[in-house]
């Protein structure tokens, strides 16, 4: 496996490839990974002849109170585990090879940024925009793998694929789960033995909202209260939103009809660790 510090050696890695017809799937990543990251490279390779992942923790979109110092970081570890499981090439650039002193450009994408996770982080998806045109311009891939769990994430980055008329094909894929039903992520490292045990009250309320459109309910409001009351019988995971939303536009529905985003956002008592997770209500005939 190449390890690749420099953007200009990046694009001419790629570039070599693609001469020689060989299709590149990406998977962007912040590092501390876990099985859900590797499973993407599986399918990154599945898709495409090279498979190429980046380990870049992106300040741009953390906000001034969040845990960019602190985010995990274990690169030898990460590349070990990148290596095992098949990919060709780590992208890791440093902060100023990205951003250099003079740095002035931005991807702001409207609309869809305002909801959800992007109503308490402003410009957080400005942020992950940006880096992730940058990494597509250096990278060059024919593919691009990310985790559904970051479901808002998707629909910016495939809304700016189809804006900027980008020749990028987006792939969503499912979300990886701890045996408890935790959605995998790096920040469940920063959990609590006690909360961690707590935190399989979100994918319990997430599977209630199925249970209870599989019976016939499609009013958007039971469905988020009855995965609200799931997630309230635990004591450190506090809810930051429950929501119904279009899984195009992310805007809110009162009844559930087509394809609807369950999203849920907590922050726990202990750590202050914010978790995501979600699940799409949708008839078994879409």
């Amino acid at each position: 496996m190449k390890i690749i510090t420099s953007p200009a050696e990046m694009k001419a890695f790629s570039l070599t490839h693609r001469r020689n017809s060989n299709s590149i799937g990406f998977v962007p990543t912040m590092g501390a990974l876990h099985e859900g990251h590797l499973s993407l490279i599986d399918i990154a390779r599945k898709h495409c002849g090279c498979a190429v992942a980046s380990i870049f923790v992106n300040p741009a979109q953390f906000g001034p109170n969040e845990d960019f110092a602190k985010y995990p970081r274990a690169f030898e570890r990460d590349c070990g585990l990148l290596e095992a499981a098949g990919c060709d090439c780590v992208f890791a650039p440093a902060v100023g090879d990205m951003y250099p002193d003079n740095y002035g450009t931005y991807v702001n994408v409207d609309g869809i940024t305002d909801t959800l996770c992007g109503a308490s982080r402003p410009g957080h998806f400005r942020g992950v925009a940006t880096v992730v045109l940058k990494l597509f311009n250096i990278v060059l891939p024919d593919a691009a793998v990310f985790g559904s769990k970051d479901a808002q994430q998707v629909a910016v980055i495939r809304r700016m694929v189809e804006d900027l008329n980008l020749s990028v094909r987006i792939i969503a894929a499912p979300i990886a789960r701890e045996a408890g039903g935790l959605a995998m992520s790096s920040r469940n490292a920063y959990l609590t033995i006690g909360e961690r045990r707590e935190a399989a009250a979100i994918y319990a309320g997430l599977a209630k909202s199925v249970e209870m459109y599989n019976d016939g309910c499609r009013d958007s409001q039971q469905i988020k209260n009855c995965v609200l009351t799931e997630i309230n019988r635990s004591s450190t995971i506090k809810p930051e939103y429950v929501e119904a939303v279009d899984t195009k536009s992310l805007q809110p529905v009162d009844k559930i009809d087509g394809q609807v985003l369950i999203a849920v956002a907590c922050r726990t008592s202990e750590s202050g660790t914010r978790l995501i997770d979600n699940v799409v209500l949708k008839d078994k005939n879409l």
